[in-house]
């Protein structure tokens, strides 16, 4: 059992909360872009608020514990791990009731090399307990706006866990996930289950598009999110994102191991 203690000792060490290494240049530059719409950083969700500028400083600063300050223009950002805690908390807590329900889930990440190994735990531990984790379009492919122009990108899993990767067989030593904002490759998720008369998710679980996306459309969402992740915090204000957990989404992968174990513990999921 890892205490709430040890575990904020561990998101200040690691820099998942506390000093991050997300910069404020970084995270003013998204609040900039999300309150002119770009999609980008709207992740899929479609704001009902106005939303500018200051409005989101004011809502990230509340959500993360980044500096309210709109003075304050450059140097390092932080998270205030006693809200990273807090969003863990209810983190587990959704998905104790998903696990009480035996509710179908749909994982997915935006990040599949720093965050596949959290979500595999969770969508493992979940499978355990009688959820049916979905697997929905495995395979089909999913054009997607970059900064490189338009790229061709297959829907992949890894045990039970979605993600991106570029099209085609993997060339060898290169990993095959894609870093991805897109909230496209959970809409195609989605759609394949609609039209298959598979289950529809009960909870989706993620970050980035996967949880905008979903919570776009009426499906309960959770996720992790940066503070250059305004969408999360804003969907939920909004509603239609259940929980936001603030954390530094870029750390290795070894890092978000206490997590899981506290995660779990919380959601009485531990085997």
């Amino acid at each position: 059992m890892l205490s709430t203690g040890a575990l904020r000792a561990h998101l200040l060490a690691a820099g998942l909360a506390g000093t991050v290494a997300t910069s404020r240049e970084e995270s003013l530059r998204s609040y900039r872009l999300f309150a002119a719409r770009d999609p980008r950083v709207t992740l899929g969700l479609v704001p009902a608020g106005g939303w500018g500028e200051a409005e989101l400083l004011r809502l990230m600063a509340e959500k993360c514990g980044v500096s309210g300050d709109p003075a304050y223009r450059s140097g390092p950002d932080a998270i205030d791990p006693e809200r990273t805690l807090r969003g863990l908390d209810a983190f587990a807590g959704r998905l104790a009731v998903a696990a009480a329900r035996r509710a179908p889930v749909l994982f997915g990440t935006g990040h599949p090399h720093r965050l596949l190994g959290f979500y595999v735990a969770l969508a493992d531990a979940l499978s355990a307990a009688g959820c049916d984790v979905l697997t929905p379009a495995q395979g089909r492919c999913v054009d997607i706006t970059t900064r490189f122009g338009l790229r061709t990108y297959a829907l992949d899993y890894v045990r039970g866990v979605a993600f991106v990767r570029e099209a085609g067989p993997p060339e060898g030593g290169r990993e095959p996930g894609a870093h991805s904002h897109s909230a496209l490759p959970v809409r195609a998720a989605l759609e394949d289950a609609a039209e298959t008369g598979g289950p529809l998710p009960e909870l989706v679980v993620g970050d980035h598009g996967w949880v905008c996306g979903a919570g776009q459309l009426g499906i309960e969402a959770i996720g992790l999110a940066d503070t250059d992740d305004p969408a999360l915090f804003v969907g939920e204000a909004e509603g239609q994102v259940a929980v936001a957990v603030p954390l530094d989404d870029g750390v290795p992968s070894a890092y978000y191991r206490p997590l899981t174990r506290y995660v779990l513990n919380r959601a009485c999921l531990s085997r």
